[in-house]
C-alpha cells in the first residue's frame, strides 16, 4: 500500500503530517513496505492518533523510534488527548510519566492505579531509587 493511500483511507491530512515530520515529505508515493520499521511506526502512530475515533489505543508507540520522533509523538499525544481518550501501553515508563494524566500498572493479571510514582518501586516494577 502506498503511504498516500493510507492517509486517504484514514482521512488524515498529509500536509499537516509533513509540517510536523518534514523528513517524510519524499515518502508520499512510497510503498509502506519500503520504509524502515521506525518510519512505518511513526506513520502508523500518526494515522491512528489523527483518525476521527473517540478512543485511541497505542501499544508501545515509542519503541524503535528516533528520539526526535519520540518527542514529536509525545507532543501529538498531548494535543490529541484534549479531544479524545488516548490509552498508551508501553515499557518506556519515562515517556509515559511525561505524557499521562493517569498511570495504571498491569501486573499479575490485575490493574493497579498508580497515585504516587514510588508505588512503581513498591510493586517491584522499578528498582528502588530509580525515580528521584
Amino acid at each position: 500500500m502506498a503511504v498516500k493511500t493510507a492517509f486517504n483511507m484514514f482521512g488524515v491530512n498529509w500536509e499537516e503530517f509533513t509540517s510536523n515530520f518534514n523528513a517524510f515529505k519524499a515518502y508520499k508515493s512510497y510503498s509502506m513496505g519500503k520504509l524502515s520499521g521506525g518510519e512505518r511506526r511513526v506513520i502508523e502512530t500518526y494515522l491512528v492518533l489523527k483518525s476521527k475515533s473517540l478512543i485511541t489505543i497505542l501499544d508501545e508507540p515509542f519503541s524503535h523510534l528516533a528520539p526526535i520522533h519520540i518527542e514529536a509523538i509525545k507532543t501529538l499525544i498531548e494535543e490529541e488527548k484534549r479531544n479524545k481518550i488516548v490509552i498508551v501501553s508501553d515499557h518506556m515508563y519515562l515517556h509515559i510519566i511525561d505524557s499521562a494524566d493517569k498511570i495504571y500498572l498491569l501486573k499479575n493479571a490485575t490493574t493497579k492505579e498508580i497515585k504516587n510514582l514510588k508505588e512503581l518501586e513498591s510493586y517491584r516494577y522499578l528498582n528502588e531509587n530509580v525515580l528521584k
